[in-house]
């Protein structure tokens, strides 16, 4: 059986161009910041990046077409 290669990251792959923004009420902003302040989360936008691909991931493996549908 053939070893598989990791996909090789370079950084012209991984350049993020596309911005996207969304905005808190001032409720979901104190609770966003009290969860930064207490889980000591240094970088904000990565937090919220791996965490929001985690779910688009989570959530294709929950809808993947099975034999029996």
């Amino acid at each position: 059986m053939a070893k598989k290669t990791p996909l090789k990251v370079t950084k012209r792959n991984s350049l993020r161009t596309h911005r996207h923004s969304f905005t808190l009420n001032n409720e979901e902003n104190k609770a966003f910041n009290r969860f930064l302040t207490k889980y000591k989360v240094k970088n904000k936008s990565k937090y919220i990046r791996e965490t929001l691909i985690i779910s688009v991931i989570k959530k294709f493996e929950e809808d993947h077409p099975t034999l029996f549908d």
